[in-house]
């Protein structure tokens, strides 16, 4: 789990010039918002209204949290793991939260705010960072043999590791389907899998979340589907890919 504290007034001229805050942003689980007390005026609240819209855009899943209004509690800083720290048991849903992700993948749903520009009036693309994180959500009923997802997540990291922020899902094995295996990385390390001992509700799809940069999602979902047996007729199946995988998929021939 991971949160970020960000002092208000600056935090949109800082996503505006730094590209390593907006990938703060896009992998963060909670995002708690500091010195709102100091926005004295209904300009200001625009700009944090603006801004907590860009943030819901950049992360949908991360609640923004109000630490003026008391509302970076602890309970609600730590309650964003595998497990609820309250109830003592699993909740992946809530820490996977896909719908959120995929919801915010909606391509007739335009984020950009185009009423953001300087007062001389000249237009000035306040999310040219922004555009380049995407989120790739993939889901299947079908069961996946150990080895087929073991070379899927091997070739999405040599492929595009440098441009995976964040990856985190729950898969259903092929070899023990009522055990499902938990996977999750952030950047550049993978954290050893975990295995439950039962589903933990009734959906028993596997369903993973992958936060990118300037990556196209299609990269990610022709290689999941590849692997499933789900290629288009323009499309190498998973015999091809293994034998020259680069090209389909974003990367580079051998």
């Amino acid at each position: 789990m991971a949160w970020l504290r960000w002092s208000t007034p600056s935090m949109a001229s800082t996503l505006d010039e730094n590209l390593e805050s907006v990938r703060q942003v896009a992998v963060a689980d909670r995002i708690v918002l500091t010195k709102t007390d100091l926005i004295s005026s209904a300009q200001r609240q625009q700009e944090l209204t603006r801004l907590r819209q860009r943030l819901g855009v950049l992360n949908p899943a991360a609640p923004v949290l109000d630490a003026v209004a008391g509302e970076a509690t602890p309970a609600r800083l730590l309650a964003c793991g595998l497990y609820d720290p309250e109830a003592k048991i699993q909740d992946v849903k809530r820490w996977l939260a896909a719908e959120s992700y995929a919801a915010a993948q909606d391509p007739h749903h335009d984020h950009r705010d185009d009423h953001s520009h300087p007062p001389d009036g000249g237009r000035h693309d306040v999310n040219r960072h922004d555009a380049s994180i995407r989120a790739v959500t993939l889901a299947t009923d079908t069961p996946i043999p150990t080895a087929s997802f073991e070379m899927f997540i091997d070739l999405l990291r040599s492929l595009h590791g440098p441009k995976l922020l964040r990856l985190k899902g729950i898969v259903q094995i092929a070899e023990e389907p009522d055990r499902p295996l938990v996977i999750h990385g952030v950047q550049h390390v993978m954290h050893p899998p975990v295995r439950f001992d039962a589903w933990p509700d009734a959906d028993h799809r596997t369903r993973i979340v992958i936060i990118t940069r300037d990556l196209e999602p299609h990269y990610v979902t022709s290689l999941f589907d590849a692997f499933l047996g789900r290629t288009q007729p323009d499309q190498p199946d998973r015999a091809a890919l293994i034998d020259n995988p680069l090209i389909p998929f974003g990367g580079m021939d051998r």
